[in-house]
């Protein structure tokens, strides 16, 4: 999870011009730049600001790659985001991708080779496990994940990282 206050050299500002604006890279090819969405960090070393942009003071670095965050608000190329302990701050769109994941946030998940209960058990995932969300149909109460080498599917309600009726395809 993050290290609060790490101490960390920041990026200067990259100034805009009438350059063309590149593509958001947290937000899946073709996809409506619709809020709140998703999104996944993309490497070990990701600052959270207090505020958008460079000048602003880091309160937390995050150290956990593909740790889902949902994207509440855009200024420019910064994104206000929601981590899955509440905590809320800036990060710049190029620290973030458009890959799903999810994490088992409140109890240990069974991974179920089928969409069903009764299904055969995959694997257990315990609390703070992150894995891969492959698909999740808007009127199921399950998804298709992939933690690990292990696949299989866990109801919406033992991940974080999907919104309640939301659709994710692959």
């Amino acid at each position: 999870m993050p290290v609060p206050g790490a101490a960390a050299e920041a990026p200067p500002e990259v100034g805009g011009g009438n350059t063309k604006k590149p593509p958001d890279p947290e937000k899946p090819e073709g996809a409506a730049a619709r809020l709140p969405r998703f999104a996944s960090l993309r490497s070990d070393d990701v600052n959270m600001r207090v505020g958008p942009g460079t000048r602003y003071r880091i309160e937390w670095v995050y150290r956990r790659r593909d740790l889902p965050v949902e994207i509440e608000r855009e200024y420019d190329v910064w994104r206000w985001v929601c981590d899955p302990d509440g905590v809320h701050g800036w990060v710049h769109q190029a620290t973030l991708m458009g890959r799903r994941s999810f994490i088992v946030k409140n109890a240990d998940a069974m991974l179920r080779s089928d969409a069903s209960d009764t299904a055969a058990a995959v694997a257990v995932l315990k609390v703070g496990v992150i894995g891969r969300i492959r698909s999740c149909e808007a009127a199921s109460d399950w998804c298709n994940v992939q933690a690990g080498s292990y696949r299989g599917y866990l109801r919406r309600q033992q991940l974080w990282g999907v919104l309640p009726g939301e659709a994710v395809t692959p």
